[in-house]
Protein backbone atom coordinates (compact mmCIF):
# COMPACT_ATOMS: atom_id res chain seq x y z
CA UNK A 1 0.00 0.00 0.00
CA UNK A 2 1.67 3.63 -1.03
CA UNK A 3 1.48 5.68 1.76
CA UNK A 4 -0.41 8.97 1.68
CA UNK A 5 0.62 12.27 0.48
CA UNK A 6 0.80 13.98 3.78
CA UNK A 7 2.71 10.84 5.32
CA UNK A 8 5.48 11.18 2.89
CA UNK A 9 5.48 15.47 3.28
CA UNK A 10 5.35 15.37 7.18
CA UNK A 11 8.78 13.06 6.41
CA UNK A 12 10.02 15.11 3.79
CA UNK A 13 9.49 18.22 6.51
CA UNK A 14 11.57 16.18 8.83
CA UNK A 15 14.18 16.13 6.70
CA UNK A 16 14.10 19.29 5.29
CA UNK A 17 14.07 21.46 8.62
CA UNK A 18 17.55 20.31 8.91
CA UNK A 19 18.50 21.74 5.67
CA UNK A 20 17.22 25.05 6.17
CA UNK A 21 17.34 27.99 9.05
CA UNK A 22 13.55 27.56 11.20
CA UNK A 23 12.70 30.96 9.69
CA UNK A 24 13.14 30.11 6.50
CA UNK A 25 11.42 27.14 7.19
CA UNK A 26 8.47 28.48 8.43
CA UNK A 27 7.95 31.80 5.46
CA UNK A 28 8.87 29.29 2.45
CA UNK A 29 7.94 25.81 3.16
CA UNK A 30 5.23 25.57 6.06
CA UNK A 31 2.62 27.03 4.19
CA UNK A 32 3.24 24.05 1.34
CA UNK A 33 0.84 21.41 1.41
CA UNK A 34 1.07 17.76 -0.54
CA UNK A 35 -1.37 16.93 -3.42
CA UNK A 36 -0.23 14.15 -4.68
CA UNK A 37 2.83 11.29 -3.74
CA UNK A 38 4.17 8.65 -6.38
CA UNK A 39 6.85 6.69 -6.98
CA UNK A 40 7.29 8.99 -10.12
CA UNK A 41 5.88 12.29 -9.01
CA UNK A 42 5.71 14.76 -6.09
CA UNK A 43 2.92 17.44 -6.59
CA UNK A 44 3.12 20.31 -3.72
CA UNK A 45 0.90 23.00 -3.42
CA UNK A 46 1.50 26.59 -2.79
CA UNK A 47 -0.78 29.52 -2.08
CA UNK A 48 0.54 31.84 -4.13
CA UNK A 49 2.34 32.10 -7.78
CA UNK A 50 5.38 34.19 -6.15
CA UNK A 51 5.80 31.48 -3.38
CA UNK A 52 5.74 28.73 -6.01
CA UNK A 53 8.40 30.30 -8.32
CA UNK A 54 10.67 31.10 -5.56
CA UNK A 55 10.34 27.93 -3.65
CA UNK A 56 10.82 25.92 -7.39
CA UNK A 57 13.82 27.63 -7.84
CA UNK A 58 15.31 27.84 -4.06
CA UNK A 59 14.52 24.65 -2.73
CA UNK A 60 13.66 22.18 -5.53
CA UNK A 61 16.75 20.60 -5.60
CA UNK A 62 16.46 20.44 -1.59
CA UNK A 63 12.87 18.75 -1.36
CA UNK A 64 13.83 16.36 -4.61
CA UNK A 65 16.95 15.03 -1.99
CA UNK A 66 14.75 14.56 0.99
CA UNK A 67 11.77 13.03 -1.62
CA UNK A 68 14.19 10.83 -2.79
CA UNK A 69 15.54 9.87 0.91
CA UNK A 70 11.94 9.55 1.60
CA UNK A 71 10.44 7.20 -0.90
CA UNK A 72 13.79 5.09 -1.82
CA UNK A 73 13.90 6.64 -5.52
CA UNK A 74 14.15 9.48 -7.05
CA UNK A 75 11.10 11.59 -8.33
CA UNK A 76 10.18 14.74 -10.02
CA UNK A 77 8.88 17.41 -7.97
CA UNK A 78 6.50 19.82 -9.26
CA UNK A 79 4.85 22.86 -7.10
CA UNK A 80 1.66 24.05 -8.46
CA UNK A 81 -0.55 27.43 -6.78
CA UNK A 82 -3.48 25.96 -4.92
CA UNK A 83 -6.49 27.47 -6.94
CA UNK A 84 -8.62 27.60 -3.61
CA UNK A 85 -5.89 29.68 -1.38
CA UNK A 86 -7.11 33.18 -0.89
CA UNK A 87 -3.35 35.45 -1.19
CA UNK A 88 -3.04 37.20 2.14
CA UNK A 89 -2.46 40.84 2.09
CA UNK A 90 -1.53 42.06 5.71
CA UNK A 91 -2.17 45.66 6.16
CA UNK A 92 0.36 47.73 7.61
CA UNK A 93 0.11 47.97 11.36
CA UNK A 94 -1.99 51.04 12.22
CA UNK A 95 -2.42 51.88 8.68
CA UNK A 96 -4.56 50.36 5.46
CA UNK A 97 -2.99 47.97 3.42
CA UNK A 98 -0.70 49.37 0.78
CA UNK A 99 1.52 47.92 -1.13
CA UNK A 100 5.27 48.68 -1.23
CA UNK A 101 5.52 49.99 -4.85
CA UNK A 102 2.27 52.25 -3.65
CA UNK A 103 4.56 52.92 -0.36
CA UNK A 104 7.54 54.05 -2.18
CA UNK A 105 6.04 56.03 -5.16
CA UNK A 106 3.46 57.50 -3.63
CA UNK A 107 -0.05 58.41 -3.76
CA UNK A 108 0.62 61.62 -4.91
CA UNK A 109 3.08 61.75 -1.55
CA UNK A 110 3.97 65.64 -2.02
CA UNK A 111 7.58 66.71 -0.49
CA UNK A 112 7.57 64.72 2.66
CA UNK A 113 8.72 62.23 0.85
CA UNK A 114 11.52 63.33 -0.96
CA UNK A 115 14.05 60.83 -0.76
CA UNK A 116 11.67 58.05 -1.19
CA UNK A 117 11.62 55.93 -4.79
CA UNK A 118 10.94 52.93 -6.71
CA UNK A 119 13.46 50.16 -5.86
CA UNK A 120 16.40 49.84 -8.59
CA UNK A 121 15.34 46.40 -10.51
CA UNK A 122 19.06 45.82 -11.04
CA UNK A 123 19.96 45.92 -7.44
CA UNK A 124 18.72 42.78 -6.21
CA UNK A 125 19.95 39.73 -4.11
CA UNK A 126 21.09 38.10 -7.28
CA UNK A 127 23.16 40.66 -8.49
CA UNK A 128 24.92 41.31 -5.40
CA UNK A 129 28.22 39.58 -5.60
CA UNK A 130 28.91 37.81 -2.19
CA UNK A 131 32.74 38.06 -1.33
CA UNK A 132 34.56 37.41 2.11
CA UNK A 133 34.33 41.28 2.62
CA UNK A 134 30.54 41.17 2.65
CA UNK A 135 29.36 37.71 3.62
CA UNK A 136 27.85 38.40 6.86
CA UNK A 137 25.86 41.16 5.88
CA UNK A 138 24.79 39.64 2.61
CA UNK A 139 23.16 36.75 4.75
CA UNK A 140 21.60 38.70 7.59
CA UNK A 141 19.84 41.14 5.01
CA UNK A 142 19.00 37.98 3.46
CA UNK A 143 17.62 36.75 6.72
CA UNK A 144 15.80 40.43 7.35
CA UNK A 145 13.96 40.12 3.46
CA UNK A 146 12.56 36.91 4.31
CA UNK A 147 11.45 37.83 7.63
CA UNK A 148 10.77 41.43 8.42
CA UNK A 149 10.93 42.19 12.09
CA UNK A 150 11.60 38.92 13.36
CA UNK A 151 15.38 37.71 11.93
CA UNK A 152 17.26 41.01 13.14
CA UNK A 153 15.92 43.85 14.34
CA UNK A 154 17.53 46.69 13.73
CA UNK A 155 19.87 45.38 11.38
CA UNK A 156 22.91 47.82 11.58
CA UNK A 157 25.11 47.29 7.80
CA UNK A 158 28.37 50.15 8.50
CA UNK A 159 31.65 50.40 6.36
CA UNK A 160 33.17 52.98 3.55
CA UNK A 161 30.88 54.29 0.92
CA UNK A 162 30.75 52.37 -2.51
CA UNK A 163 31.08 49.21 -1.21
CA UNK A 164 27.44 47.61 -1.31
CA UNK A 165 25.58 49.22 1.63
CA UNK A 166 22.96 50.80 -0.73
CA UNK A 167 22.82 47.94 -3.00
CA UNK A 168 21.56 45.68 0.02
CA UNK A 169 18.73 48.38 0.78
CA UNK A 170 17.46 48.08 -2.83
CA UNK A 171 17.70 44.53 -2.45
CA UNK A 172 15.55 43.92 0.66
CA UNK A 173 12.80 46.31 -0.41
CA UNK A 174 13.09 44.43 -3.93
CA UNK A 175 12.75 41.34 -2.14
CA UNK A 176 9.92 42.55 -0.21
CA UNK A 177 8.11 44.13 -2.52
CA UNK A 178 8.01 41.09 -4.70
CA UNK A 179 7.51 38.60 -1.78
CA UNK A 180 6.50 40.38 1.44
CA UNK A 181 2.49 39.64 0.67
CA UNK A 182 1.77 43.22 0.69
CA UNK A 183 4.30 44.18 3.90
CA UNK A 184 4.72 47.95 3.01
CA UNK A 185 8.41 49.24 2.62
CA UNK A 186 10.07 52.55 2.82
CA UNK A 187 13.18 53.85 1.53
CA UNK A 188 14.64 57.55 2.44
CA UNK A 189 18.67 58.73 2.87
CA UNK A 190 19.16 59.85 6.43
CA UNK A 191 19.40 63.17 4.58
CA UNK A 192 16.26 63.03 2.91
CA UNK A 193 14.35 62.05 5.59
CA UNK A 194 16.22 65.50 7.28
CA UNK A 195 14.80 67.50 4.34
CA UNK A 196 10.97 65.81 4.54
CA UNK A 197 11.48 66.93 8.51
CA UNK A 198 11.94 70.68 8.18
CA UNK A 199 9.18 70.70 5.22
CA UNK A 200 6.74 69.08 7.60
CA UNK A 201 7.11 71.59 10.08
CA UNK A 202 7.42 74.54 8.23
CA UNK A 203 4.38 73.34 6.78
CA UNK A 204 2.31 71.96 9.56
CA UNK A 205 2.07 68.87 8.29
CA UNK A 206 4.35 66.96 11.04
CA UNK A 207 1.37 64.73 11.81
CA UNK A 208 1.27 63.65 7.97
CA UNK A 209 5.19 63.28 7.86
CA UNK A 210 4.78 60.98 10.70
CA UNK A 211 1.87 58.72 9.33
CA UNK A 212 3.91 58.28 5.83
CA UNK A 213 6.97 57.41 8.17
CA UNK A 214 5.53 55.22 11.18
CA UNK A 215 2.78 52.89 9.35
CA UNK A 216 5.53 50.72 7.18
CA UNK A 217 6.84 46.95 7.76
CA UNK A 218 9.91 47.63 6.61
CA UNK A 219 11.75 51.02 6.84
CA UNK A 220 15.38 51.09 5.09
CA UNK A 221 17.70 54.20 6.24
CA UNK A 222 20.61 54.93 4.04
CA UNK A 223 24.00 57.32 5.50
CA UNK A 224 22.17 57.29 9.30
CA UNK A 225 25.26 59.27 9.63
CA UNK A 226 23.81 62.59 8.44
CA UNK A 227 21.54 62.47 11.79
CA UNK A 228 24.69 63.50 13.31
CA UNK A 229 24.51 67.44 15.24
CA UNK A 230 20.66 68.09 14.02
CA UNK A 231 18.77 67.71 16.91
CA UNK A 232 15.37 68.08 16.10
CA UNK A 233 15.80 65.23 13.44
CA UNK A 234 17.50 63.20 15.52
CA UNK A 235 14.36 63.57 18.20
CA UNK A 236 11.96 62.62 15.55
CA UNK A 237 13.64 59.93 14.02
CA UNK A 238 14.65 58.38 17.99
CA UNK A 239 10.51 58.81 18.31
CA UNK A 240 10.02 56.89 14.73
CA UNK A 241 12.42 54.10 15.42
CA UNK A 242 11.19 53.84 19.03
CA UNK A 243 7.33 53.72 17.39
CA UNK A 244 8.37 50.92 14.57
CA UNK A 245 10.72 48.81 17.01
CA UNK A 246 7.53 48.80 19.60
CA UNK A 247 4.67 47.27 16.57
CA UNK A 248 7.33 44.76 15.64
CA UNK A 249 8.33 46.54 12.08
CA UNK A 250 11.75 46.09 10.40
CA UNK A 251 14.46 48.78 10.64
CA UNK A 252 17.08 48.40 8.36
CA UNK A 253 20.02 51.24 8.81
CA UNK A 254 23.20 51.65 6.62
CA UNK A 255 26.50 54.60 7.59
CA UNK A 256 29.92 54.89 7.19
CA UNK A 257 31.04 53.57 10.93
CA UNK A 258 30.00 51.96 13.97
CA UNK A 259 27.53 53.48 15.99
CA UNK A 260 29.86 54.03 18.94
CA UNK A 261 32.05 56.12 16.13
CA UNK A 262 29.20 58.54 16.17
CA UNK A 263 30.06 60.73 18.75
CA UNK A 264 28.17 63.80 18.07
CA UNK A 265 25.23 61.46 18.17
CA UNK A 266 22.93 60.99 21.16
CA UNK A 267 23.59 58.22 23.46
CA UNK A 268 19.96 57.05 23.26
CA UNK A 269 19.71 56.77 19.48
CA UNK A 270 23.15 55.21 19.34
CA UNK A 271 22.12 52.57 22.05
CA UNK A 272 19.09 51.70 19.96
CA UNK A 273 21.71 51.32 16.89
CA UNK A 274 23.50 49.03 18.77
CA UNK A 275 20.39 46.85 20.13
CA UNK A 276 20.32 44.99 17.04
CA UNK A 277 23.03 42.54 14.81
CA UNK A 278 25.78 44.81 13.45
CA UNK A 279 27.73 44.25 10.25
CA UNK A 280 30.68 45.62 8.34
CA UNK A 281 30.95 45.79 4.24
CA UNK A 282 34.96 46.05 3.74
CA UNK A 283 36.39 46.51 0.88
CA UNK A 284 36.59 43.73 -1.73
CA UNK A 285 39.10 41.63 -2.53
CA UNK A 286 40.72 40.87 -5.65
CA UNK A 287 38.59 37.78 -6.65
CA UNK A 288 35.47 39.92 -5.62
CA UNK A 289 36.61 42.94 -8.22
CA UNK A 290 36.98 40.81 -10.63
CA UNK A 291 33.94 38.75 -10.14
CA UNK A 292 31.70 42.29 -9.99
CA UNK A 293 33.40 43.41 -13.68
CA UNK A 294 32.48 40.13 -15.28
CA UNK A 295 29.39 40.18 -13.84
CA UNK A 296 29.04 43.43 -14.86
CA UNK A 297 30.37 43.04 -18.57
CA UNK A 298 27.79 39.83 -19.13
CA UNK A 299 25.08 42.07 -18.04
CA UNK A 300 25.75 44.64 -20.34
CA UNK A 301 26.96 42.65 -23.31
CA UNK A 302 30.40 44.19 -23.70
CA UNK A 303 32.21 41.65 -25.60
CA UNK A 304 35.64 41.49 -24.42
CA UNK A 305 39.23 40.99 -26.62
CA UNK A 306 41.11 39.85 -23.61
CA UNK A 307 40.07 39.45 -20.04
CA UNK A 308 43.39 40.57 -18.66
CA UNK A 309 41.27 44.00 -19.64
CA UNK A 310 39.37 43.32 -16.18
CA UNK A 311 42.28 41.73 -14.32
CA UNK A 312 44.15 45.33 -15.24
CA UNK A 313 41.05 47.43 -13.81
CA UNK A 314 40.35 44.98 -10.52
CA UNK A 315 44.28 46.09 -9.76
CA UNK A 316 44.08 49.55 -10.21
CA UNK A 317 40.68 50.30 -8.52
CA UNK A 318 41.04 48.26 -4.96
CA UNK A 319 38.20 50.09 -2.51
CA UNK A 320 35.26 51.21 -4.38
CA UNK A 321 33.04 49.18 -5.70
CA UNK A 322 31.11 52.45 -7.69
CA UNK A 323 34.49 53.46 -8.55
CA UNK A 324 35.61 50.06 -10.04
CA UNK A 325 32.14 50.16 -12.41
CA UNK A 326 33.07 53.73 -13.29
CA UNK A 327 36.53 52.71 -14.74
CA UNK A 328 35.27 49.76 -16.71
CA UNK A 329 32.51 52.23 -18.29
CA UNK A 330 35.46 54.74 -19.02
CA UNK A 331 37.58 51.81 -21.27
CA UNK A 332 34.55 50.99 -22.60
CA UNK A 333 33.43 54.40 -24.55
CA UNK A 334 36.97 54.93 -25.23
CA UNK A 335 37.32 51.81 -26.74
CA UNK A 336 33.84 52.65 -28.84
CA UNK A 337 35.11 55.77 -29.14
CA UNK A 338 38.14 54.90 -30.57
CA UNK A 339 37.16 51.35 -32.19
CA UNK A 340 40.18 49.38 -30.13
CA UNK A 341 39.29 46.50 -28.89
CA UNK A 342 39.12 45.63 -25.21
CA UNK A 343 42.32 44.49 -24.03
CA UNK A 344 44.55 44.91 -21.21
CA UNK A 345 46.78 47.68 -22.86
CA UNK A 346 43.97 49.63 -23.54
CA UNK A 347 42.80 49.54 -19.95
CA UNK A 348 46.16 50.62 -18.65
CA UNK A 349 46.26 53.35 -21.29
CA UNK A 350 42.98 54.90 -20.41
CA UNK A 351 43.48 54.31 -16.58
CA UNK A 352 47.22 55.75 -16.00
CA UNK A 353 45.99 58.90 -16.27
CA UNK A 354 42.94 58.97 -13.42
CA UNK A 355 44.53 55.94 -11.57
CA UNK A 356 48.11 55.43 -11.41
CA UNK A 357 49.69 52.23 -10.84
CA UNK A 358 50.34 51.46 -7.38
CA UNK A 359 53.60 49.98 -6.53
CA UNK A 360 52.96 47.65 -3.53
CA UNK A 361 54.69 47.88 -0.40
CA UNK A 362 56.65 45.24 0.69
CA UNK A 363 57.15 44.52 4.35
CA UNK A 364 59.57 41.67 6.40
CA UNK A 365 58.38 39.27 7.98
CA UNK A 366 60.45 40.48 11.28
CA UNK A 367 58.56 44.07 10.54
CA UNK A 368 55.07 42.18 11.15
CA UNK A 369 55.81 40.61 14.39
CA UNK A 370 57.39 43.61 16.03
CA UNK A 371 54.26 45.53 14.80
CA UNK A 372 51.57 42.79 15.65
CA UNK A 373 53.75 42.01 19.30
CA UNK A 374 53.05 46.19 19.51
CA UNK A 375 49.20 45.92 19.17
CA UNK A 376 48.74 43.24 21.44
CA UNK A 377 51.10 43.79 23.84
CA UNK A 378 52.94 40.74 23.74
CA UNK A 379 56.63 40.02 23.42
CA UNK A 380 58.37 38.67 20.51
CA UNK A 381 59.05 35.06 22.32
CA UNK A 382 55.79 35.11 23.37
CA UNK A 383 54.73 35.05 19.48
CA UNK A 384 57.08 32.83 18.58
CA UNK A 385 56.53 30.38 21.66
CA UNK A 386 54.46 26.83 21.42
CA UNK A 387 52.19 28.27 23.72
CA UNK A 388 48.57 28.12 22.79
CA UNK A 389 46.96 29.75 25.52
CA UNK A 390 44.49 32.52 22.88
CA UNK A 391 45.81 35.59 24.19
CA UNK A 392 49.24 34.63 21.90
CA UNK A 393 47.08 31.94 19.63
CA UNK A 394 45.02 34.97 18.14
CA UNK A 395 47.85 37.35 17.70
CA UNK A 396 50.24 34.54 16.42
CA UNK A 397 47.51 33.49 13.16
CA UNK A 398 47.23 37.55 12.92
CA UNK A 399 50.61 38.00 12.36
CA UNK A 400 51.24 34.87 9.44
CA UNK A 401 48.14 36.14 8.09
CA UNK A 402 49.71 39.65 7.66
CA UNK A 403 53.50 37.79 6.83
CA UNK A 404 51.32 36.45 4.10
CA UNK A 405 49.63 39.60 2.54
CA UNK A 406 52.37 41.95 3.12
CA UNK A 407 55.82 40.01 1.94
CA UNK A 408 57.04 38.26 -0.74
CA UNK A 409 57.90 35.31 1.91
CA UNK A 410 56.82 31.31 0.85
CA UNK A 411 54.86 29.73 3.03
CA UNK A 412 57.40 27.39 4.18
CA UNK A 413 59.27 30.81 5.04
CA UNK A 414 57.13 31.89 6.79
CA UNK A 415 56.56 29.15 8.71
CA UNK A 416 60.19 28.99 9.51
CA UNK A 417 60.12 32.16 10.99
CA UNK A 418 57.54 31.46 13.42
CA UNK A 419 59.75 29.64 15.49
CA UNK A 420 59.77 26.61 12.90
CA UNK A 421 56.36 25.49 12.14
CA UNK A 422 55.15 23.70 9.51
CA UNK A 423 53.26 25.88 6.61
CA UNK A 424 50.01 24.09 7.02
CA UNK A 425 50.37 25.35 10.40
CA UNK A 426 51.05 29.24 8.15
CA UNK A 427 47.86 28.17 5.91
CA UNK A 428 45.40 27.34 8.85
CA UNK A 429 46.52 30.22 10.50
CA UNK A 430 45.51 32.54 7.49
CA UNK A 431 42.84 30.79 6.97
CA UNK A 432 41.00 30.96 10.83
CA UNK A 433 42.14 34.79 10.46
CA UNK A 434 40.28 35.00 7.35
CA UNK A 435 37.27 33.80 8.11
CA UNK A 436 37.24 35.72 12.49
CA UNK A 437 37.74 38.88 10.15
CA UNK A 438 34.86 38.22 8.19
CA UNK A 439 32.49 37.39 11.07
CA UNK A 440 33.87 39.73 13.97
CA UNK A 441 34.09 43.28 13.25
CA UNK A 442 36.42 44.26 16.45
CA UNK A 443 38.36 41.58 14.52
CA UNK A 444 38.38 43.26 11.39
CA UNK A 445 39.13 46.66 12.79
CA UNK A 446 42.31 45.01 14.47
CA UNK A 447 43.93 43.15 11.20
CA UNK A 448 42.68 46.62 9.59
CA UNK A 449 44.73 49.15 11.69
CA UNK A 450 47.27 46.74 11.77
CA UNK A 451 47.66 46.41 7.98
CA UNK A 452 47.04 49.94 7.18
CA UNK A 453 49.69 50.94 10.05
CA UNK A 454 52.48 48.46 7.92
CA UNK A 455 51.67 49.92 4.70
CA UNK A 456 51.93 53.62 5.73
CA UNK A 457 55.32 53.11 7.69
CA UNK A 458 58.54 54.33 5.33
Amino acid sequence: MHPSPEHVWSQICTRLRRRVPEATFALWLEPLHPVEASDAALVIAAPDERRRSWVTGRFGRAIEAAAADVLGTEVRVEVVVDPGAARARRPARGAPARTAAATAEGDDPGPELAGTSTFLPKLTFEQFVIGDANRLAHAAALAVAELPGQAYNPLFIYGPPGNGKTHLLHAIGNYVQAYGGGLTVRYATAEAFTNAFVTALHRGSVDAFKARFRHVDVLLVDDVQFLVAKAKTEEEFFHTFNALHETGSQLVLTCDRMPRDLDALEDRLRERFEAGLLTDIRAPDHATRLTILRKRAQHDGIELADEAALEAIAERITDNIRVLEGALIRVVAFASLTGRPIDAELAHEVLDGLYPRRRPVRRSIDEVQRATCEAFGISRDELLSTKRAQRLAWPRQVAMYLARELTDQTLPAIGRAFGGRDHTTVMHACRRTAERIAADPEANAIVRDLTERLRSRS
